[in-house]
């Protein structure tokens, strides 16, 4: 038998295209490097407030470099991000809370599924410029993801519950714990040691902490095209 895994959890939210980022490229890597990839569904507005962050949008000229910044990140991980058309409606406004009170119903009771349909919330928002407040949309990209019709119907009905309520919650403190100011947060466990490292830009750190090998955003191990 060889090591055990080490257990890497990746702190995220759908409103946030870095996440996705980060996302594609931990699951592009499960199978390949020794770790067991634990996502964990966060409410970046909480993490926000807890830590006195705003929004890079929220300062005109990161705005402006963060928009050229995600369209040339989804062509080099090969992620197909395509900037909403009403940014800031989608960001301030509508956010994400029932998006990911969804998210966490689905980890709690179906975590099989929680990567494809958290997938398929990213594709609707960051890729067609689609809602994921409504009801209807969150139900639609849970069947997208493969999901039935009854079983979404049954999560989308438990999203106001103390139970999921407070799971995101505690998720969300938890983020902040390891020191998150943004996300996505990715933290190695690692001989009984914690290393918290923010943003979809150091996985190759990553790898080094853990001593597996660096492939690119795109290891040639996996199809990796969406």
């Amino acid at each position: 038998m060889g090591p055990l895994p080490r257990t890497v959890e990746l702190f995220y939210d759908v409103l946030s295209p870095y996440s996705w980022l980060g996302f594609e490229i931990l699951c592009r890597y499960k199978n390949i490097w020794n770790i067991h990839l634990q996502l964990r569904p966060t409410f970046i507005a909480g993490i926000m407030k807890s830590s006195g962050n705003k929004p890079p949008a929220l300062v005109p000229s990161k705005g402006k470099y963060l928009t050229n910044d995600i369209k040339l990140l989804g062509q080099h991980v090969q992620v197909p991000i395509r900037m909403p058309k009403d940014f800031f409606s989608v960001i301030l406004e509508k956010g994400s809370l029932s998006a990911m009170r969804f998210l966490t119903a689905v980890n709690m009771e179906h975590p099989e599924m929680l990567e494809k349909v958290s997938r398929e919330l990213w594709m609707r928002v960051w890729s067609r410029d689609e809602d994921i407040t409504e009801p209807g949309s969150i139900l639609t990209a849970a069947e997208k993801a493969g999901m039935s019709t009854e079983g979404a119907r049954a999560l989308l009905e438990k999203i106001s519950t103390p139970q999921v309520k407070n799971q995101l919650k505690e998720t969300t403190e938890a983020a902040c714990k390891y020191g998150a100011f943004g996300l996505p947060v990715t933290v190695a466990h690692l001989d009984g040691q914690t290393q918290m490292l923010f943003g979809s830009d150091r996985m190759e750190l990553l790898a080094y902490l853990l001593g597996e090998k660096w492939m690119g955003p795109v290891p040639s191990a996996v199809s990796a095209r969406l």
